[in-house]
Parts: structure tokens; C-alpha cells; sequence
């Protein structure tokens, strides 16, 4: 088995702890002591908090995309995949326990008092709807509101199931996302 590497180490766990605990209840030397690791080993890969913080959305977003991609594989049809990414985030909703999306959790906590983070942030959900309106403009007579829609229904039950703690109202959205494609 291959030894994990230090900065990959802090990266896990400090990304463990932003997204169970929250980023302003997470200290640097609870990371440092949950990484098993000295307070230079921290400050040779990361300036600050605020550092690591970038690294850890930009590894969620790639881990994010790279699933969705994974999920995709077997699924040609533009409509189909649409239907493919809500059942996508449904399952990262019933991983994660039903606790949320990274992203909203992090604005949520951080709002406008980082830009680089907001603005992150806001580019991560910009993607997202890029995505779902590629595949919706593939989709032969979709409204021109279609992607819109989706994007915020998406958003919408990924809130909600946070909130209820159950996936059912994934079920809905995969309904009207199926009248409004057909």
C-alpha cells in the first residue's frame, strides 16, 4: 500500500473536518493534530487556512465532475444523462448522510468575506448549470427555460433532503425534469 503523502494527508483532513464541522469551527491545530503532523510540515504546503480551503473546494470539484463522468459512462443520450445527474446527486446526497453540498456549505458559512471563495464557489454552480444546459440544448424541443429550471430544482432538493434527511423529493424532480424534456 502506498504511503499517503503530507500534503494529501492535511488536504483529507482538513476537508473531513470543513464539511462535518464546518470550516469556522475547524482550527489549524485540530488539522494539525488529526494529520499527525508538525506545525512546519502544515505552513510548507498551505500560506494559511484560507489556503487550504481553496485546495480542499478545488479537490471537491474535481472529485465532483470526475463522478458525474464516472456515472456517465454507459449513458449516451443528452436527456438521459440530464435524468443520470439528478440520480448522480441523489447518491452523493445518501453518501454524505444527507449533509449537504460542499459548496453551499462554505458560502453559507463564508458569504462575500472571501472573494476567492465566493467567487469559487459561484463558478463551481455556474459549471454545474453550463453542464445541464449543454445537454439540455442536445435535447430536440426542451423549453429554453429547461436548463434554468433543472439547475434550481436540483439545488432545490439537494436543500431539501439536507434538510429532511431523506431523498424522496429527488423522485419529484426527476419527474417534472422528465415532462419538461418530453
Amino acid at each position: 500500500m502506498k504511503k499517503e503523502k503530507v500534503r494529501d494527508r492535511i488536504i483529507r483532513v482538513a476537508s473531513d473536518l470543513f464539511y462535518k464541522q464546518g470550516f469556522n469551527s475547524t482550527g489549524i491545530n485540530q488539522i494539525i493534530a488529526e494529520a499527525d503532523i508538525a506545525i512546519g510540515s502544515l505552513y510548507n504546503h498551505f500560506s494559511s487556512k484560507n489556503d487550504l480551503l481553496q485546495a480542499y473546494l478545488l479537490q471537491e470539484e474535481q472529485s465532483w465532475f470526475e463522478g458525474f463522468e464516472k456515472s456517465m459512462t454507459k449513458i449516451s443520450e443528452p436527456r438521459e444523462k440530464i435524468l443520470g445527474l439528478i440520480d448522480y446527486r441523489k447518491k452523493l446526497q445518501q453518501n454524505s448522510k444527507f449533509s449537504g453540498c460542499h459548496f453551499i456549505k462554505i458560502i453559507c458559512e463564508t458569504g462575500d468575506s472571501n472573494p476567492a471563495i465566493s467567487d469559487f464557489v459561484k463558478s463551481h454552480k455556474q459549471k454545474q448549470k453550463t453542464l445541464i444546459k449543454t445537454l439540455v440544448d442536445q435535447c430536440k424541443g426542451a423549453p429554453e427555460t429547461a436548463a434554468e429550471t433543472i439547475f434550481l430544482l436540483i439545488e432545490g432538493a439537494v436543500v431539501t433532503s439536507t434538510i429532511n434527511k431523506n431523498d424522496d423529493v429527488f423522485v419529484e424532480v426527476k419527474k417534472i425534469t422528465e415532462g419538461l424534456l418530453s
